[in-house]
């Protein structure tokens, strides 16, 4: 057998369409057997299971894969949504005569479902009508075990950005402990990380030809389960999770992980994985990763093998200008979908984020390196838009992804990017051989707005502002022409030690960003804010350090109205943080450093309290937290006070804003803005944010927040 490492890419475009291709396209994927039939179908060779509603728009992964595959030949059903308290739901379609491929959704099931609180959240931003409670916790396991009662003979593949944050074994925020891979625990046969059209398409293939899913191990971007001790073959060698040693042939190279059972006790163990893990993730030079799985007498290991190659330009064409109805299927009648109604003018230009940002789940799914769209596809997508999508207005949302600026940046050599191993091109500085220019998204911005029937392109994912102030020409067109008044940013915090835990850069950069957007704003003729982000609660932050934060927050006249408390989601950088109490970032040891984590209830409601220093509700824990710092000389009734010393009543039904002391929400002053209700806090177009407010209103695929 080759190794995954040492395999080329193979074309998405370069496949033999499957014979079924004779059925054409269909016009929505079927949801029931009647749909089947109306095809002309007597089966469906994949049954596709998510937690989402079906949706026929690349922002959706279910629709993106199903579409694929329909491209290669094979017919492709849709499960959406299905009752998993019993099995009918998942007989709907038949049985598949090649496998289950299974997802909870364009988020993690937990993180739509509870708030960073473990509190039930009020309403699906994925479903019909944002109705709660159509999908189970830990929906991968449990549409996994339905499938096998359903067909228990049928392959059962699992993926999506669930599946993808939880392919090891994993810190688990809800439980409070640490979880064993999900692919033992839904006993499904192969797992796809990150964005898996290239392994998705030729294991379909494959089996279609009748290879065993058993023996298919070679595949990047996968993981299985094999017997403990198993190699591919005799020449392969093993090393330590602490090796930073270069092997000779790293495609024949495994590096052993501590296994479940340690990192689950040992905390300081747990820290070296995800440190190893992390280290890993360059499909240029990454080596496969094995972890053991249970007791002695049952030993398995769990191997993932090297994260996959970036799709070339011609492949994200591809992908993208699939047919997609553009839609959600028409059984769901007038019901508004929120994430549909979020993203239905929007267009993705490109996946992946080299930011690193270790709070962000973006990098261990889509990866640090770029793949863009080419200018034409992303035009031919507005027109489609512009011509196809009722209500459209002449006004696109957004052209991004999981930031707004990294369109077509790379490596300026592909040999140095193949051999990198920094966990951020941009921390602690952007790299010298990073090609930072914006000139390809200025002309694609000049473009997209010069389309017939185009009023207005606005941009609405989050800016990364340390790369744009090095091209003053892309701000000044960005503020004069895509800016709707308020533009997102995130610095995340102000102080020193909670941004080196989360890779960020200093303050220096939003300053220098803010001139330079006031400036052309003001040369524009337009009155235009920043809405900035910040966290609360994030590893490495103090008491202290929150505290300056509100200082600077009142100094800058800035009353926030929506802040987020940091929400450790499985794999992340900052979850390992929290988790362990050690900083992964270096070397990890018994004498690693220690990093300052907020777990308590109090503590998490104090730093938040912080971030809302205007509200009268947060002043008395406020008052009680400056006493016991020594601050006292903050509270006090005058402009100089961080809280006043006197307490107002408040009404039940009285809102934060309209109390006395409150500005009303969304108040401005010259010197900032606050913070409006988030229109597009997403997570990926196939990922999860590490902390939100709320369920991410879908830009799935965008971790955005950058």
């Amino acid at each position: 057998m080759s190794a995954p490492l040492s395999r080329p890419a193979r074309s998405l475009l370069s496949y033999k369409p499957y014979w079924a291709s004779r059925f054409g396209t269909a016009p929505f994927l079927p949801t029931s057997r009647a749909e089947m039939e109306a095809l002309g179908w007597d089966s469906c060779d994949v049954v596709l299971v998510t937690g989402d509603a079906y949706i026929d728009h690349p922002s959706f992964g279910m629709a993106l894969i199903g579409r694929l595959l329909e491209a290669q030949g094979f017919r492709v059903g849709i499960i959406a949504q299905p009752d998993w308290q019993a099995v009918a739901d998942f007989r709907r379609l038949g049985r598949p005569n090649l496998y289950f491929g299974v997802t909870a959704g364009n988020m993690d099931s937990m993180v739509n479902r509870y708030t960073a609180d473990r509190k039930i959240r009020s309403d699906d931003a994925y479903t019909p009508a944002g109705e709660p409670g159509k999908r189970p916790d830990r929906a991968v396991l449990v549409y996994s075990q339905r499938a096998r009662e359903a067909f228990a003979e049928v392959p059962v593949v699992i993926g999506g950005i669930e599946a993808s944050l939880r392919r090891i074994a994993h810190y688990d925020y809800w439980s409070d402990k640490v979880r064993r891979s999900i692919l033992p625990d839904s006993k499904a046969d192969l797992l796809l990380f990150g964005n898996a059209e290239r392994a998705l398409v030729e294991l379909t293939h494959r089996l279609a030809r009748g290879e065993p899913i058993s023996a298919i191990t070679d595949l990047r971007g996968t993981a299985f389960m094999a017997p403990s001790g198993w190699r591919p073959a005799e020449d392969w060698q093993e090393l330590g999770a602490g090796d930073a040693g270069n092997s000779t042939e790293r495609g024949k190279t495994v590096v052993r992980l501590p296994a479940f059972e340690e990192v689950s006790r040992n905390e300081v163990l747990y820290a070296k994985a995800s440190r190893a893990f992390h280290l890993e993730s360059n499909p240029g030079n990454a080596r496969c990763l094995v972890q053991a799985h249970g007791e002695q007498a049952s030993l398995r290991d769990l191997w993932l093998n090297p994260p996959p190659l970036p799709l070339s330009t011609a492949e994200m064409d591809h992908v993208y200008g699939l047919h997609y109805a553009r839609a959600p299927h028409p059984g769901y009648g007038e019901a508004k979908i929120p994430a549909w109604e979020m993203i239905r003018f929007s267009v993705n230009i490109m996946r992946g984020c080299f930011g690193g940002c270790t709070f962000c789940s973006i990098t261990e799914h889509e990866g640090r390196i770029i793949q863009s769209r080419s200018e034409a596809s992303i035009l031919h997508e507005i027109e489609e838009i512009r011509d196809k999508t009722p209500g459209f207005t002449g006004v696109i949302s957004d052209l991004g992804g999981p930031t707004a600026n990294m369109y077509r940046m790379a490596c300026k050599d592909a040999k140095i990017e193949a051999a990198c191993r920094r966990l951020s091109c941009v921390y602690p500085g952007i790299c010298d051989n990073l090609d930072t220019s914006h000139s390809a998204l200025i002309h694609l911005y000049r473009e997209a707005r010069a389309l017939p029937g185009v009023k207005k392109i606005l941009i609405g994912s989050g800016l990364r502002y340390d790369l744009a102030v090095r091209s003053p020409e892309y701000v000044k067109e960005l503020v004069t022409h895509h800016v709707g008044g308020y533009l997102k940013i995130a610095p995340e915090h102000t102080e020193a030690g909670p941004l080196s835990k989360m890779m960020k850069p200093g303050m220096g950069a939003y300053e220098r960003f803010k001139t330079m957007f006031e400036k052309a704003s003001k040369e524009a003729g337009k009155e235009q804010y920043l809405i900035p982000y910040f966290i609360a609660a994030h590893p490495g932050t103090t008491d202290e350090d929150m505290l300056e934060l509100a200082l600077w927050l009142k100094r800058n006249d800035f009353r926030l109205d929506q802040v987020q408390t940091f929400l450790p989601t499985p794999l992340a950088l900052a979850t390992a943080m929290y988790h362990t109490g050690k900083n992964p970032l270096k070397r990890v040891s018994k004498s690693a450093e220690d990093v300052a984590v907020v777990r308590g209830e109090r503590q998490r409601r104090l730093h938040k309290a912080f971030l809302r220093y205007h509200d009268p509700k947060n002043w008395p824990l406020l008052r009680e937290a400056l006493n016991a710092m020594g601050r006292a000389d903050l509270i006090g009734n005058g402009k100089k006070f961080l809280v006043p010393a006197w307490q107002p009543a408040l009404r039940p039904d009285s809102s934060p804003g309209s109390q006395p002391g409150s500005r009303p929400r969304g108040a401005t002053s010259s010197a900032g803005v606050g913070e409006r209700p988030r229109k597009s806090a997403l997570a990926t177009r196939h990922g999860t944010p590490a902390s939100a407010p709320r369920p991410p209103a879908p830009r799935p695929g965008r971790d955005r927040r950058k």
